[in-house]
């Protein structure tokens, strides 16, 4: 026998399409998407979207760090595989909406008035009467009285059928509640347009014209003007959404389009003039309010439309929508100072632009790049009990063996209410060094003062960008400034300086009748002295170049642990005694007044000698400082052209009324099957046949306490029943 297979093949591929439908609009299909989408919004909302891949490597490890971009969970609502499952579920919803709306509107048409009569004894909510009237007179009162009630009505009459089998009479059949099917059409087309509009407000057109009208994402610098129109898109581009710099008295025309490994270019159909930026700020120095007056310059005819744009406030131009989204620096011109931070660095004085170019400079052996990064004139800190910047403790209180966190750090460790307070401007600026590495640094121009009143000058200084400025705090002298500071660095870095003042503290704290002592006090405070300076930190084996981490490295190592605390106590009372006369001689080399051993000058001693030592770990040759600038603010507006919002809200329109029908509008329906007084076989065994056997039946797609009231109250009013009184006795 042979078999043919052309017939199988003939019939398979509409069998595999009969199944992908029957798939694609089941209610599983759609539910299991829905799912997926709900758990991918839960990651979506969970991990931090659009990050650098160094702050996921810190916070998860390299390896989730890559799985996570591998899997472009760290840009899920753009992932490709989320727009996927979107369209899948527009096809889905569609699909269902399409085999189920033709039989719903049937349904919503019939009224089901060819129900047998025997069959309205089936129902668990039904009645029986008999009706003082005739048949035609009970229907089309009965059929009033539903129309009245906003029921839809259809009367039919039937005959008496040969066979005696089929009795006559009036059937009345009646529906309430069809928006309860139109609800779930409602619903449904909901979804699919909320969807559409999700995808046509997505990614989605533009990286369409990535895939197939020739343009790529653009990752190298330079000018806006030099990028190449492979990298553009066009004005005419549907849907977009990005952001535009505008510096203060500028123009700009181009947005800019963040994607996963690059950006593209979006040309507008107009440009973009800001005329005025407007701040307002709280008295905590928090921003209040920011504006823009701005002219958009149409670009095909000129005309000039002057708008104000304000947060929540958004001007729109041709289909375009302009929205304040911050604020930032439009160019400031910066004057610095290089403060020495090194015994071989000097000072120099530079004038940049910030985001302009960088500055190349030589100090000693380091050659560096200065990179002017941002300007802030308004800079709101937290104060309470010290605060994120507080001060160090007094260095005749210093444990040894404390880490130099307690100082050089963020020490933002309170649990203390918040005491906000603006400490004025700050420069933040890179250094980067001949390998390519850059340290990030922010230095505050003005001294603040920290609660206890020695004013400090904060320099703040991180490794990457995701950690938080760790903070060296320099005293200010008593002219507002870190000239002294700067003197008392570089007299500790004079052996004959730091010689005259061990002699000065000898003369001082030695007794004249025990001349034995003043040599041994000698040596200890000049071997204390040259290890905090860093001069001797080879002979003493410490492994630091100097501070305080150098005299705990040589108390280890040379004093037994149990005498470490005594000794220490000692060496760090010398030290500051010495440190109390080295700072003198600098001001004495600078022609001004020695400072009196009072409480105020022990407090700028005390934070100065915690500076000097913390000096030796900060990792740059030179501070810069801020003396003058001028500031040129720049707005940072969105633009985005979103077809797909208004279907979103008409989507969101449907959804609101689908739910409500589905939820609050109940389909009922009613009949009531009429037949002259012999009852509804038909006999009518002598009985006067101008009475009326009616039997009625409720139908409702939901049985709930309301149904049984709304059958009670017609079974009354239709049938004429009445609740039954009490037998007599």
């Amino acid at each position: 026998m042979t078999v043919s297979t052309h017939g199988l093949r003939v019939h398979r591929g509409p069998q595999l399409l009969r199944a992908a439908v029957e798939l694609l609009s089941s209610m599983r299909f759609a539910i299991a998407l829905l799912t997926v989408i709900c758990i991918a919004s839960i990651i979506g909302t969970v991990l931090k979207q659009h990050e650098p891949i160094n702050n996921y490597i810190n916070q998860f490890g390299p390896f989730w760090a890559e799985l996570f971009r591998a899997a472009r969970l760290d840009s899920v609502y753009s992932a490709w595989w989320f727009m996927l499952i979107l369209l899948f579920l527009v096809i889905s919803t569609s699909l269902c909406v399409a085999r189920n709306t033709p039989r719903i509107l049937i349904d919503l048409r019939t009224f089901k008035e060819d129900i047998r009569a025997q069959s309205l004894k089936a129902f668990g909510q039904r009645a029986e009467n008999r009706l003082a009237e005739t048949p035609d007179m009970a229907a089309n009162r009965i059929g009033q009285l539903l129309v009245s009630g906003g029921w839809k009505v259809k009367l039919q009459q039937r005959h008496a059928s040969a066979d005696g089998k089929a009795a006559a009479g009036w059937m009345v059949a009646a529906r309430a509640g069809g928006a309860h099917k139109l609800g779930y059409i409602a619903a449904h087309s909901a979804i699919v347009l909320v969807c559409i509009g999700g995808l046509l407000d997505g990614d989605l057109v533009v990286r369409a014209q990535t895939w197939f009208n020739g343009k790529s994402v653009f990752t190298g610098g330079g000018m806006i003007a030099d990028v190449a129109p492979e990298h553009r898109l066009s004005a005419a581009n549907p849907t977009f959404r990005g952001n535009i710099l505008v510096p203060e008295g500028g123009r700009g025309n181009v947005a800019i389009l963040n994607q996963a490994d690059g950006v593209l270019l979006q040309e507008l159909p107009f440009t973009i003039e800001l005329k005025k930026f407007i701040v307002d700020y709280y008295s905590t120095g928090m921003p209040k309010l920011f504006a823009s007056e701005v002219v958009l310059h149409d670009r095909e005819s000129g005309e000039q439309v002057p708008a104000r744009i304000e947060v929540n406030h958004p001007a729109s131009y041709k289909g375009v929508e302009i929205y304040q989204s911050s604020f930032d620096d439009g160019g400031s011109t910066v004057k610095l100072k290089a403060v020495p931070m090194a015994a071989a660095a000097k000072p120099f004085e530079v004038e940049g632009i910030i985001g302009g170019p960088s500055t190349e400079i030589t100090n000693g052996k380091d050659k560096l790049t200065l990179e002017y990064a941002a300007l802030r004139v308004i800079n709101v800190e937290n104060f309470a009990d010290g605060g994120a910047m507080g001060s160090g403790a007094d260095v005749r209180k210093v444990d040894l063996r404390h880490g130099l966190e307690s100082r050089l750090g963020a020490a933002n460790k309170t649990n203390k209410p918040k005491v906000l307070r603006n400490i004025g401007p700050s420069i933040g600026y890179k250094l980067r060094d001949a390998a390519g590495q850059a340290r990030e640094y922010q230095n505050y121009m003005v001294p603040v003062d920290a609660g206890d009143g020695q004013p400090v000058f904060l320099l703040g200084m991180r490794e990457k960008p995701e950690e938080p400025f760790r903070y060296l705090r320099v005293p200010a002298d008593e002219q507002g400034s870190m000239d002294g500071f700067v003197r008392m660095r570089t007299a500790l870095g004079d052996p004959a300086t730091r010689e005259r003042a061990v002699e000065r503290y000898i003369a001082k704290a030695t007794d004249p009748k025990r001349p034995e002592m003043a040599e041994q006090l000698r040596v200890s405070a000049a071997r204390a002295l040259a290890l905090f300076s860093g001069a001797e930190r080879a002979k003493a084996d410490a492994a630091s170049q100097g501070g305080w981490q150098a005299i705990a490295e040589f108390m280890e190592a040379n004093v037994p642990e149990a005498e470490r605390e005594r000794a220490g106590t000692v060496l760090v009372r010398i030290l500051n005694d010495v440190l109390f006369e080295v700072l003198n001689l600098s001001r004495e080399g600078a022609g001004l007044a020695a400072l009196p051993n009072d409480e105020k000058t022990q407090g700028y001693l005390t934070q100065a000698v915690l500076a000097l030592s913390d000096a030796h770990f900060y990792p740059a040759p030179v501070a810069m400082m801020m003396t003058d600038f001028t500031q040129v603010q720049a707005s940072v507006f969105q633009v985005a052209r979103a077809p797909g919002k208004n279907i979103v809200y008409l989507g969101c329109l449907l959804l609101i009324i689908g739910i409500f029908a589905m939820l609050y509008v109940r389909e009922r329906r009613l009949w009531v099957w009429l037949t002259p007084g012999g009852g509804a076989s038909g006999d009518n065994d002598g009985r006067d046949t101008s009475a009326t056997v009616a039997t009625m039946a409720f139908s409702v797609n939901r049985k709930t306490l309301d149904s049984d009231r709304e059958f009670e109250h017609l079974k009354h009013k239709l049938l004429a029943l009445k609740k039954e009184e009490p037998a007599s006795p």
